[in-house]
């Protein structure tokens, strides 16, 4: 009986099938007509809105924290060898980088011929949205734990501020995170709790999601409260334009928002700001917060819960709250030469070496809704 190998297939994406399945030339035309739609982006900033570091040759990166120290009056004829009481006091933070996190496609080359638009360049562009998406959405939920955390610095009398979480309204209802007046007032709130914690001014931003964002701009001109410099499209971009107490204001839809990702629908409750669904939002809006390093192979750090971001409706925070260690920078690979024989197309790979978590817990304010701070649901880590 004649022996039989079995031989690995790749698993193709045919982009000429509909939704994956049937005619694998079932959608290419003789014709363009119209535009490529693009798909679903998110916006990625929180890179370059915290420290940044890149590690070589070692699998975590380790942060000082140097605490306040105090002035003594001499006393004559006596040595000078150092504060008395020791200080200033030392603790360290380390941020270790998680597993490879990789998107990929296989385009194979006869389809890539026959396709009427330039499709290698569409699937880059796809697989480094992922790669910036999950970036953003590990940071921010860094910061958010970090809201809740108290200093490293914990010698007596010499402790060191730790985070602070803000309440938006005072009701028991996840709609006043949509309140434009309370989300104001939460701001002065914040900037005036990084002041009193020693907080530098510089770097300090806020992230919300789109509908609070829109809510805060549609009240320029008329509240007097939010800055009025800028009008028109640049307003409206969610770029960091409009401040509130100095803090630039930016809109993504990854910060952690109720238990999900930016947004959620559904009736007013404690977790829930009562927005109904627009409808045919497709299989990625209104995704679930996953869960924690626990659970998930790869995750090498802490970046909690689902059920412990559900009143979180809003980050405040300054440059020193996270930090992201990385190890292999956002990149795209593209094999060829005999892989591209064999299999006759090619792989696109993107891949990205990160970890992140937050580093100075001061410069760190959660905004909450529909409980108070420190409530169930948003007690420490």
């Amino acid at each position: 009986m004649a022996h039989q190998s079995t031989a690995h297939t790749a698993s193709l994406t045919r982009p000429g099938q509909a939704n994956s399945t049937g005619d694998a030339r079932a959608l290419y035309l003789k014709l363009f007509s119209g535009e490529m739609f693009k798909g679903f982006q998110h916006n990625a900033i929180a890179r370059d809105l915290v420290t940044k570091r890149t590690l070589k040759n070692g699998k975590s990166l380790q942060f000082i924290y140097t605490g306040h120290t105090t002035a003594e009056y001499h006393v004559p004829g006596q040595s000078i060898l150092g504060n008395s009481d020791g200080a200033p006091p030392v603790a360290e933070k380390t941020i270790t980088v998680d597993d490879l996190l990789i998107s990929s496609a296989f385009v194979y080359e006869l389809d890539e011929t026959l396709a009427h638009y330039e499709l290698r360049g569409e699937i880059s562009k796809k697989i480094g949205y992922a790669l910036a998406q999950k970036y953003d959405r590990l940071i921010f939920r860094a910061l958010t734990r970090g809201a809740r955390a108290a200093s490293p610095i914990t010698k007596s009398n010499f402790v060191e501020p730790g985070g602070t979480q803000i309440r938006v309204g005072t009701n028991n209802q996840g709609s006043d995170a949509y309140v434009s007046a309370s989300l104001i007032n939460a701001f002065y709130d914040a900037a005036a709790a990084l002041d009193e914690k020693g907080v530098s001014t510089d770097g300090r931003v806020g992230v919300l999601n789109p509908r609070q964002y829109y809510e805060l701009i549609q009240a320029v001109g008329s509240n007097g409260l939010v800055n009025r410099d800028v009008q028109g499209t640049a307003l409206q971009g969610g770029n960091g334009i409009i401040e509130i107490a100095g803090i630039k204001i930016f809109k993504s839809m990854n910060i952690p928002f109720m238990s999900k990702y930016g947004t959620k629908f559904g009736s007013a409750s404690a977790t829930n700001p009562g927005v109904t669904s627009p409808g045919n939002i497709g299989s990625f809006v209104e995704a679930a917060i996953e869960d924690a390093a626990a659970d998930v192979t790869g995750i090498n750090n802490e970046y909690g819960e689902e059920t412990e971001f559900a009143n979180s409706c809003g980050l405040i925070f300054q440059k020193e709250g996270a930090g992201v260690v990385e190890a292999i920078g956002p990149q795209v690979q593209v094999t060829s030469g005999d892989v591209s024989v064999i299999y006759q197309g090619d792989v696109i790979l993107g891949r990205l070496a990160m970890g992140a978590d937050y580093l100075n817990p001061a410069a760190c304010v959660e905004l909450v809704a529909g409980a108070a701070a420190g409530s169930s649901g948003n007690a420490a880590f």
